[in-house]
């Protein structure tokens, strides 16, 4: 199976800095822009399928790229949500303690007052994936940061500790990457945004 991921365009929470997690901010007028060259470098990939998670950002990056697609159904899918930061949403980055950001943003284990864990989301990449059924086609997956990276450590095999191998996903960036059924693998593109260099 060959797998397309893909982060969200730029929201109007992305360009004021604030921590989003599971609110529901739209595109900016620049995400917008940023979807549609996320779409025109998508046009000619062969796509059998497309899920997206259910936020708003995700949805309006994804019917841009559908546009060039129309006989590809969009599912949409919860467990593909970014990680519920909890009492952090809202906030900007400068307004939490450094104890307080290292605590809970840069540990697996640790949950935000009515949030969730790295290792939660982890979790639901997993439950995502095993709900898939194993062949030959190309699914395309429109997400979020923190959860794109769950997802490469799972279809990598790579271990949750050594993640930052794939960070920063930056919006729009395009992750491609192949599972054969013996679990191997194969990293075809990763955190790539060269379409935004395109006027």
């Amino acid at each position: 199976m060959k797998f397309i991921i893909v982060r969200h365009a730029e929201t109007t929470d992305n360009k004021q800095g604030i921590i989003q997690g599971h609110r529901d901010p739209n595109l900016s007028s620049q995400g917008k822009l940023q979807a549609q060259k996320l779409a025109q470098r998508l046009k000619s990939e062969k796509i059998d399928e497309i899920y997206t998670s259910d936020l708003t950002r995700c949805k309006e990056t994804a019917a841009a790229i559908a546009v060039f697609h129309p006989s590809v159904k969009i599912h949409n899918a919860p467990l593909l949500r970014e990680r519920n930061h909890g009492e952090f949403e809202g906030k900007k980055q400068d307004e939490i303690s450094k104890e307080n950001y290292e605590k809970f943003f840069h540990t697996l284990e640790q949950r935000p007052k009515g949030g969730e864990s790295w290792i939660d989301v982890g979790k639901r990449a997993e439950k995502f994936i095993q709900g898939l059924h194993t062949s030959d086609k190309t699914v395309l997956l429109v997400t979020h940061g923190g959860t794109i990276i769950g997802l490469l450590c799972l279809l990598t095999n790579t271990p949750a500790k050594q993640a930052s191998k794939f960070f920063v996903q930056g919006n729009t960036c395009v992750n491609i990457v192949e599972v054969a059924e013996d679990k191997s693998h194969k990293v075809h593109v990763l955190n790539c945004t060269k379409h935004l260099k395109i006027d």
